[in-house]
Order: C-alpha cells, then structure tokens, then sequence
C-alpha cells in the first residue's frame, strides 16, 4: 500500500491557485495530484460542515473525465458518496449543491487552453475563499495512491434544477417572436441553453458546435469570432447570440446587429433590470458603472470572483439587494432578488445565463442597442499576450508602478500623464486626457493582460494594441 501525503503532493506537482481554481497543465494533473486536491478540500471543511455527499461536475474538455474519476475515487476512499452531473456549467453544479448544502468540485480550465486543466472547489456554503485556498495548500492528510478509477453514472438532477430556476422567473412566451442564435462550440452547457430559450418561446439556431475543446475568452474576443457574430446576425436575422466560455460562467452576447457586448456592460445591465440596490466590482471594469448613477454604492475589488464574494459580506450589512459582476461578463448574486414578483435565490458565483435573460427582458420595450447607447459612452478594450513568461509581467508592473510617468513615456505616451494611480491589481492608470490604462499579469495561465477605457473604441483599441507591442518586442528582447 502506497501511502501519499497531500501536501507533499500538491508542491510535487507546482499547481497553484489563480484566480479562479486551482490550474495547471494536464500533464500535472495526474490521478494522485486530483486525489490530493480533493482529501486537502475535504479534510479543510469537514470540521466545519457536516455532510456524506460531494458533488462532482466536468466541462468539455479530453482530460476532464479522468480527472472526475480520480476526484470521485478520493472521495470514495474519506468513505464518503460521489455524485457525478457530468458535463454541466460550472454555476448549475454550484446552485444545486448549495440547495443540497454539501460541497462540489468542477473540474475546468474555463477558458484556457486545452492543454491546461483546473479545479474549482464550492463549500457547501459557496464558493471558497482564499483563505480556503491556503488551507487546501497547507492541508498535510494522508491517502492511498489512486491505482484504480471508477465508473461514473451520469445524475441530470443538477441540470434540470439549473434550467428550471430561470424557465420559472417568465412567461413561457417572452421571447415568442425572437430568433436566438446559440453559439455552441464547446460550451459545457451547450445541451441547456437551447431547450432553455425555447420553453421561453423563442425559435432557437444552434451554431457552430465543434468536437474539439475550444478555449474561448469573453474579455478578449477575437476578430474571427466577432465577424462571425456579425455574419450569423444577417444570414439568421437574429435579435440575439449567446454563448459562453468553456464552463459556462462567463457570457457571451450580441445584439441585433451581432455585436459582442462588453461583459461589464452587460453586468450593469442585469443589475440595472434587477433593481440592485448596491453593486461589487473588480477594478477593471467600466467607470460607466458608477457615472451612470443607477446604483447606491458601488465598490471595487481585486480581479476574481472570491474577492467579490468577500465584499458582500460587507455590503449585505447595510443592504438588502446587493450583487456583483466581472469585466468577463460572469455575475455573481449576492443577496435572495425578487423578479417578476418571484424569488431567485442568492448565486454568489460567476452565472452566464442571469444577465442574458435579464437583458432580453429588458430589451421587451427597447433594442439592445439602444439600452448599450443611453448608457454614459466610455468604451473598454481588452486584449492579452499568451505564453508570457510571469516573471516578466511581474517585472515589467513593478517597473511601471516604480515610475509610471517614465514608463508610459517610453511606451510613447509623451502628450499625456498619469494623474491617479490604482495599483488594487496589477496597475491602472488615469492619464490627463481621461484615457485609462490597466496593466496585469494573469492569474490563470502564463499571459499578460492590457485593458483600456477611452471615450471612442477606436482609442482604446489602438492604447491595447500600442502597449502589446512593446510588450512583444521587450518580452522577445530579455527584460
């Protein structure tokens, strides 16, 4: 018998936290290293829960399977029951263990590439936090080495809850007259949304299903994606396109005329239809949120969802309807929300298909387009460099926050300079024109982040593409 320790293991394989879960490269992520993750999880909560089930969810992507099966082999091994809902989103998984108050793990990568894999890890209270995250890493139980996998049965309960508490909210014919097209590729919850939108009345058009995982990132949509959006709008006559990342989490959506909507925007949208009364924001969002003045208080956070979550147990002291959202377009419930004179339970936890609906009933009396137009007309950008080394972005911020005048100058921004500095994450900076620049290295995956805000796109894009490139030439040069 091969006794491993969980600690020594999870070091062993350099898989650390980002952002959002634990990721790494598939090759890290063996049966034992799974195995690890999923005893330290368990063994950090057990004293703090009481519960015999854990829940266990996958995406799409080749190596999700066999990552389950060893996460459901450990759980086996605490004597403990798996219960395996397959291939769902991310949020689905997390609602319905919150309703069975027992925790769950989602094996994804969200949106990176398909040789990288992760795991996201829910209490049965929610979604960890990043002392959580310590815990698992310090964690130090011991278990036997995975030499077996077992078989999984598929449980739609998780689905089939996750469908119905929106199909609940409305009218079976809100959209009676609409043409949604579904952006399928290779969303986890592919197989929902299209049933979902037609018990709501409208004609559905699936798109583009691939067999292939393919790693798309709602804050960085690319150009091919946007012609599509653009071409399926006019050859379908669509009123609306949804999609997601790889788990579902985070929203895709155009409107009449194919264009990709910010996620912040949309995030503002939903909490605007939602009557939100005070709002949790990274930092990199759109300032519009607050200059729009639809809401009490707004606060800003570091980049993830776990520190968005932190601050509504702040914000749920002095309010009553309180939400969050992410520049990725993910929102985050905080609070029990009434909608059509029904309840929706609190979903403190990236949700995709909320602030789609939300904007379709909105859009009952106004286009899209014109709910985007009445909002104050700052336009964010966002682009990334993949497979830049991190201790290269860390050396580039600490540069930039060193001297952010010299910095920026030798970028070529000598007509204007920084008059406030953000460094919550990473570094953000307003310049004398107005413009603002974001600069920050991934939490997810070896890539450098550039985000940009401006009163025209085109301006944002060309601050994106101007700073990529120098940071391209250094990051080619030696830094």
């Amino acid at each position: 018998m091969n006794i491993l320790n969980t600690k020594e293991t999870i070091k062993e394989s350099c898989i650390q936290f980002g952002t959002s879960g634990a990721r790494g490269l598939v090759e890290q992520f063996t049966a034992n290293v799974c195995a690890a993750f999923t005893h330290a999880f368990i063994t950090s909560i057990q004293n703090q829960f009481n519960f015999k089930q854990v829940a266990i969810g996958i995406d799409n992507r080749p190596s999700s399977s066999a990552m389950a099966q060893a996460c459901a082999k450990a759980i086996q091994q605490l004597g403990l029951e798996a219960i395996y809902y397959g291939v769902l989103p991310t949020p689905a998984l997390a609602y319905t263990s919150m309703q069975d108050n027992i925790p769950c793990i989602m094996v994804t990568g969200s949106h990176i590439p398909f040789d990288r894999n992760g795991l996201k890890f829910y209490r049965p209270d929610g979604e960890i936090s990043k002392a959580d995250e310590q815990a698992i890493l310090n964690a130090t139980a011991e278990f036997e080495a995975i030499t077996d996998l077992p078989e999984l049965t598929i449980n739609d309960k998780a689905a089939v809850q996750y469908v119905e508490r929106y199909t609940s909210l409305f009218n079976n014919q809100m959209l009676a007259g609409k043409r949604i097209g579904i952006y399928e590729h290779s969303s986890a919850g592919r197989d929902l949304y299209g049933p979902m939108f037609e018990a709501l009345g409208a004609e559905v058009i699936a798109l583009e299903r691939s067999d292939e995982f393919v790693p798309i990132d709602t804050e960085a949509v690319s150009e091919a994606d946007k012609q599509k959006a653009k071409r399926w709008s006019k050859e379908y006559n669509l009123d609306f396109i949804f999609s997601t990342d790889g788990d579902g989490d985070r929203p895709l959506v155009a409107d009449e005329n194919g264009d990709w909507l910010r996620g912040d925007i949309l995030g503002l949208l939903c909490a605007d239809a939602m009557n939100i009364e005070v709002l949790a924001v990274p930092v990199s969002c759109n300032t519009s949120i607050e200059s729009c003045e639809r809401f009490n208080h707004v606060t800003r956070t570091k980049i993830g969802s776990p520190y968005v979550i932190a601050e509504f147990d702040q914000l749920l002291k002095k309010y009553i309807s309180v939400a969050g959202f992410e520049a990725n377009g993910g929102f985050l419930l905080g609070s029990d929300t009434t909608v059509n004179n029904k309840i929706i339970k609190a979903l403190p936890t990236r949700d995709a298909v909320l602030p789609a609906l939300m904007l379709l009933a909105a859009a009952q009396k106004k286009s899209i387009y014109d709910l985007v137009s009445v909002l104050p007309q700052r336009f964010t950008y966002s682009d990334r460099i993949q497979n830049f080394a991190t201790e290269k972005s860390f050396a580039i911020i600490s540069e930039a926050k060193e001297n952010p005048t010299a910095f920026f100058s030798k970028i070529g921004f000598v007509d204007v300079e920084p008059i406030s500095v953000d460094i919550t994450d990473g570094l953000r900076v307003t310049l004398s024109n107005n413009d603002i620049i974001h600069l920050r290295p991934s939490g997810n995956a070896p890539e450098f982040r550039c985000y940009a805000e401006s009163n025209n796109m085109k301006r944002s894009q060309e601050i994106v593409i101007e700073i990529l490139k120098y940071l391209l030439l250094i990051g080619k040069k030696g830094f």
